[in-house]
């Protein structure tokens, strides 16, 4: 029997080494597994950092995808991609090489466990998540507002496009 597939949508940045390849390796990753993949993924933004001002802009982008894993899975998946990817969670907000976020999830208004809270807490007040998650899921509905609508109600200062060809994401580097 087949598992129900459904649709999710993560972020994905990096500001440590060549995060713009970091993103498309990990979707790679993703792409490759029986259970999970890629539908669509947002232009590449380099944005300011959040949180924690005193480091480099990041490069942020987002994907839609289908998985039969169901959401603590999921995220224990791309964690584990960031672990291969040698993600080292040094300090809240800091600098990375890679960091996949499960963003929303199809079917959950509201997800809460010990280890993940859908939809992902503070995405409506993060332009480096609405930028670019309204390339790929405009219409997705989040509290009550479309991630469109959130978007425009945020402060989008010093975002901007760094990459806007398809398939950025499918580019093969080293370590693949």
């Amino acid at each position: 029997m087949t598992a129900l597939k459904r649709k999710a949508w993560l972020g994905l940045g990096g500001n440590i080494g060549d995060p713009v390849a970091s993103m498309g390796r990990a979707l790679r990753a993703l792409n490759r597994r029986d259970d999970t993949q890629v539908l669509a993924v947002s232009a590449v933004y380099k944005t300011p950092p959040w949180g924690k001002t005193d480091q480099a802009w990041f490069h942020n982008a987002c994907a839609g995808i289908e998985t039969s894993l169901e959401p603590e899975p999921l995220l224990a998946t791309c964690l584990d991609i960031e672990k291969t990817m040698k993600r080292q969670r040094m300090e809240r907000w800091g600098p990375r090489t890679i960091d996949i976020d499960v963003l929303a999830y199809e079917g959950l208004d509201r997800f809460e466990s010990p280890t993940l809270v859908l939809p992902h807490p503070r995405m409506t007040e993060r332009a480096f998540v609405l930028v670019p998650l309204a390339d790929v899921a405009p219409g997705l509905m989040i509290s009550g507002k479309t991630v469109t609508q959130w978007r425009d109600l945020c402060d989008k200062s010093g975002v901007e496009k760094a990459r806007s060809d398809a398939g950025w994401w499918r580019e093969a580097g080293g370590n693949d």
